[in-house]
């Protein structure tokens, strides 16, 4: 027979589950906004000061050499960015899924065996 206090009671674990999930999954957004703002400024900053050098610079050589350093530097900190970036992303996926974990290894622990039964 249904049982209305333990339905209730369920249902209450599973939103009380949800909203902090929702919340940390919340602060894993904001965690990676920060982390690109905080690129971006960089990169911003990196370019004023290749254009600075760019303009002071007397010769072609030095304005190849220039050139050529920032894009190597600028490549490197991108692709280390995007590394990290791409950490931050896996992370907030394994914390999205790790409430669902339990349930949906108990329902597959289920499904199985009937599967294999039919």
């Amino acid at each position: 027979m249904l049982n209305f206090e333990d339905v209730n009671k369920k249902s209450k674990e599973a939103v009380d589950t949800m909203v902090k999930n929702y919340s940390e999954v919340a602060k894993g957004f904001q965690a990676i906004a920060a982390e690109t703002q905080e690129y971006q400024k960089k990169s911003f900053q990196e370019v004023t000061g290749l254009v600075e050098q760019l303009t002071a610079a007397r010769s072609i050589e030095t304005v190849l050499e220039l050139q050529t350093k920032y894009a190597k530097s600028s490549f490197e900190s991108f692709m280390a960015e995007a590394t990290k970036i791409g950490e931050m992303y896996v992370e907030l996926a394994k914390t999205a899924y790790k409430p669902y974990e339990a349930p949906i290894a108990r329902a597959s622990s289920k499904i199985v065996p009937a599967a294999a039964a039919a």
